[in-house]
C-alpha cells in the first residue's frame, strides 16, 4: 500500500542538497531523509581518503576540541579532502561535494545526524538506542520516525564522547549523565547504558539559528505589542522580572526576546547550565555557563559559584537560566536588593504557584524577599492547539502575613488575545518613585514603544540583527527614531538615518 506523502522539501548541508519526506504512517508518522548515494566503489574510495586525511591534516586537540576554531578547522579538512579527492579521481563538482561533506560529516562531526541538525523546522532529535530509529520533533508534525538507525551502541558513546569533550566534560560508566551544548548552540544531553536500560542515548534540543524576535513573538500572537511596550519599558528602567511557565513553554526564549532592550552601555552576566541565550553582539555581555566535577570530584563550578563571583564582576544586569535551589535563590534576591536589576526563570505555571514555589520548599524564600520583584511574566505551552503564549502579567503583594498575587494581565483563551484583568497595585508605582515620572508619562512612553513594535512588525524586520539595529538606534537618538517612524519610512532609511 503506497505511503501518504504529508509534505517534501529541500534542505542543504554545506553545498549539498538533500531532501526531507514526511509520510502518513500507523502509529506514528515518518521522517524520510533522502541523502547523497555513493556507489560501492566510491565509498572503498571514501575510506581510503580519511585514512590519508587522518596522515596528512595535523589538528592538535586543542583545535578539535576548541568550538571557536571549529570553522576554520572544517575549512582545513574540507580543502585537503578536495585536493586528495581530485589527485586520484576527476569527479563532478556535485560528487566532489558530497564526497567532502560526507568526510567532514564522519570525522568532524555526528555523521548522518548532521543533516537533520540543519533541518530548522526539527527541534528535538533523540537517539533512543542502537536498536530503534532516530526520532525527531517537527514543528508542524509532531514526533516522527525516522529513516536513520545508529548501528553500534558504542558509536552512540563516541558521539557523547565528542559532546562531551568540545565542553570540557566527560561522560564514562562513573558519569553516566552529560549536559552539554553543540559547537552550534544546540543543546545535548546523553544518558549511558545501564542508566538507560534500552542502551546509549542523547537527546539534542535545537535552537533557532537566527533566534526569535520581539516581531516574531507579536506576529505569532506570543504577546500583543503593548505588552512588549510596557516589557521593554520594565526592562531600560531597570524593573526586576521573574518569567514562569511549564516545561517547553517558552520561557527561555522569551527571556531571550526581552534582553535585547537592555541599553547598549549596560553590563550584562548571564549564568546558564548550558548556554541557550543568543544576544545581539552589541550587548556588554558576558555569558557564563557551570561545569561538572571531574571523576575525581574536582574541578566543579557550580551556579552559586557563579552567582556569588557575578556580583564581584560590576553588573548592571544579572540573568540566571533558572532558579532552582535555595541558595541560588536567596542570593539573587539579595542581588536585586542591592540594586542590580535581574531577570531568571522558574518553573511554575501561574504568578500564584510562582510565589509557592518561591516560598515552599526547596527554594523557601522568606516571604518579604518576594517584594523585589517588580513583574512576573508566565508563559503558557496550549498542547492541543499547539501554540505558545503569554498566559499572564502579574505582581507580587505582601500583606501583614503573606504574599499574594495580582493579575494585571491574562490570556484569553476563547478570543486568544491578552486583555486587562486587574488594575496594578505597586508596579507602576514602584516605577513611578523609580524614574520620576507620573502615570501620565508612563502611559506615553509605552504608547511610544508600542509605536515603534507596531512599525516593525508592519515594516516585517527580520532577524535579531535587524530588530537590534532599531532597538539601538532608540537609544541613541529616542526622538528622531520617532519622528521617522511616525512618517511610517522604510527599514532601510530609518537605519541610513540613524
Amino acid at each position: 500500500m503506497p505511503q501518504e506523502l504529508l509534505e517534501r522539501y529541500s534542505l542543504q548541508l554545506e553545498s549539498v542538497k538533500f531532501y526531507v519526506s514526511i509520510v502518513k504512517a500507523p502509529g506514528m508518522n515518518r521522517y524520510l531523509l533522502e541523502l547523497p548515494k555513493l556507489s560501492k566503489p566510491n565509498q572503498a574510495f571514501l575510506q581510503l581518503v580519511k585514512t590519508e586525511l587522518i596522515k596528512k591534516v595535523a589538528i592538535s586537540a586543542t583545535e578539535i576540541l576548541d568550538v571557536k576554531v571549529l570553522h576554520a578547522v572544517k575549512q582545513k579538512f574540507a580543502n585537503e579532502a578536495r585536493k586528495l579527492i581530485q589527485e586520484k579521481i576527476q569527479p563532478s563538482q556535485e560528487l566532489l561535494n558530497i564526497m567532502v561533506v560526507l568526510l567532514l560529516n564522519d570525522m568532524l562531526g555526528l555523521g548522518d545526524i548532521e543533516f537533520l541538525l540543519a533541518d530548522p523546522q526539527l527541534e528535538e532529535i533523540v537517539i533512543v538506542s542502537s536498536a530503534e530509529p532516530i526520532r525527531v520533533y517537527h514543528k508542524k508534525y509532531g514526533w516522527l520516525e525516522t529513516n536513520l538507525r545508529i548501528s553500534r551502541e558504542e558509536q552512540i558513546v563516541n558521539y557523547a564522547n565528542i559532546i562531551a569533550r568540545r565542553v570540557g566534560r566527560q561522560i564514562t560508566t562513573l558519569q553516566p549523565l552529560l549536559d552539554a551544548h553543540l559547537a552550534t548552540g544546540d543543546r545535548a544531553n546523553a544518558v549511558l547504558y545501564p542508566i538507560n536500560t534500552k542502551g546509549n542515548t542523547i537527546t539534542i534540543r535545537k535552537f533557532a539559528r537566527d533566534p526569535w524576535t520581539v516581531v516574531d513573538l507579536i506576529k505569532n500572537k506570543t504577546a500583543n505589542s503593548g505588552i512588549f511596550a510596557l516589557i521593554w519599558q520594565a526592562i531600560e528602567y531597570e524593573m526586576n522580572i521573574l518569567v514562569s511557565g511549564g516545561t517547553a513553554s517558552g520561557k527561555t526564549t522569551l527571556l531571550n526576546v526581552m534582553l535585547p532592550f537592555i541599553q547598549p552601555n549596560h553590563r550584562i552576566i548571564s549564568i546558564e547550565d548550558t548556554r541557550e541565550l543568543q544576544l545581539p553582539d552589541y550587548l556588554y555581555w558576558t555569558p557564563l555557563v557551570t561545569r561538572q566535577p571531574n571523576p575525581e570530584g574536582k574541578g566543579e563550578v557550580t551556579m552559586l559559584d557563579l552567582l556569588v563571583n557575578s556580583l564581584r564582576m560590576r553588573p548592571d544586569r544579572i540573568v540566571l537560566g533558572e532558579i532552582r535551589k535555595a541558595r541560588e535563590a536567596e542570593v539573587l534576591f539579595e542581588a536585586m536588593h542591592t540594586g542590580h536589576s535581574v531577570y531568571a526563570t522558574l518553573h511554575a505555571d501561574t504568578v500564584l504557584q510562582t510565589i509557592k514555589r518561591l516560598i515552599n520548599p526547596p527554594i523557601n524564600l522568606p516571604a518579604n524577599l518576594l517584594s523585589a520583584v517588580n513583574l512576573n511574566l508566565v508563559m503558557f505551552r496550549d498542547r492541543r492547539r499547539g501554540i505558545r503564549r503569554l498566559l499572564q502579567v502579574g505582581e507580587f503583594i505582601e500583606t501583614e502575613n503573606n504574599v499574594t498575587a495580582n493579575i494585571i494581565y491574562r490570556w484569553d483563551r476563547v478570543k486568544d488575545t491578552i486583555k486587562p484583568h486587574s488594575n496594578s497595585l505597586r508596579y507602576f508605582e514602584d516605577l513611578s518613585r523609580h524614574t520620576g515620572m507620573d502615570i501620565d508619562e508612563i502611559n506615553n512612553d509605552i504608547l511610544e514603544r508600542k509605536l515603534i513594535l507596531d512599525w516593525m512588525v508592519k515594516q516585517n524586520v527580520k532577524g535579531l540583527a535587524n530588530v537590534s539595529k532599531i532597538i539601538k538606534a532608540y537609544y541613541k537618538d529616542k526622538q528622531k527614531l520617532l519622528r521617522l517612524v511616525k512618517r511610517n519610512v522604510s527599514f532601510g532609511t530609518v537605519v541610513k538615518s540613524l
